[in-house]
């Protein structure tokens, strides 16, 4: 069996309750793909957006719901080893994507919060190229431990309650709509995919992440530590987006309108 098949056939089969079934609930409970989509898929060279191509893929093939997918990776300024890594990984998992290029490194470097410009930029860039090859989703490989650390980012840097949602309407592309259909999926859960299949690849490839100064590192060690003391912090984290109650809240947004306990007090 080539290697590509055997990496398939372990995301279905010693991964099922781990990866596949999670991955499978999202898409169903949260309306990801519907009849007809055509969705690009977003690959950074990571280990989560390679998983999710091969899920999406596997997807398309057994699924109910009949939908199109087109794999897309920007180049914002790797280096030719990181790029080759990529399409290294491409040609062992059997990936046919489009490589368009971008100068988002060389932009954003000079900026003093490197990473938030980083991700408004790359997803322009994705919204754009996705739109010209008539698609009308994009996404995104976040996981289940993505959303735990914005969550903390939001309450300690930002001062307010706001989760990362598993879909999102583009504010800027007509039509367009971002997922995140690993959702549910544990990170150490596709780390643990990566390493039976003896896979590597690249990290962000980015001078912040190398120097391991970015905001998330700094939620993974706090979810650690909170994680000492009590061993469920991490998926309680993840559930309180699911389980707010507006009426022990002070002030909460929506759409934008400012809403106030007291109006109903």
């Amino acid at each position: 069996m080539e290697k590509y098949k055997e990496i398939e056939r372990s995301i279905i089969k010693k991964f099922r309750p781990s990866i596949w079934h999670k991955f499978v609930k999202a898409v169903h409970d949260y309306e990801l793909i519907k009849e007809n989509d055509k969705v690009a898929v977003c690959i950074s060279g990571g280990k989560d957006s390679f998983l999710l191509a091969k899920c999406l893929e596997e997807l398309q093939r057994h699924g109910k719901v009949k939908f199109d997918l087109e794999y897309i990776i920007m180049n914002p300024g790797y280096t030719e080893e990181v790029l080759d890594k990529i399409k290294d990984n491409l040609k062992l998992l059997n990936i046919d994507a489009h490589i368009f290029e971008s100068s988002i490194f060389k932009v954003v470097n000079k900026e003093k919060n490197p990473c938030f410009l980083c991700a408004k930029m790359r997803r322009g860039y994705l919204y754009n190229y996705a739109k010209k090859l008539g698609c009308n989703k994009i996404a995104l490989g976040h996981h289940y431990d993505d959303v735990i650390e914005t969550i903390l980012m939001n309450l300690i840097y930002n001062g307010m309650f706001a989760g990362m949602m598993p879909k999102l309407k583009s504010d800027n592309f007509e039509g367009m709509e971002l997922i995140r259909p690993l959702y549910l999926v544990r990170e150490e859960s596709i780390l643990d995919w990566a390493r039976y299949n003896e896979l590597s690849f690249i990290d962000c490839a980015c001078s912040v992440t190398k120097k391991n100064i970015g905001k998330r590192n700094e939620m993974k060690k706090l979810v650690k530590m909170l994680k000492e003391y009590y061993v469920d912090a991490d998926m309680n984290i993840f559930n309180s987006i699911s389980n707010v109650k507006l009426d022990k809240v002070i002030t909460y947004f929506e759409d934008n309108e400012k809403h106030n306990f007291l109006d109903k007090y």
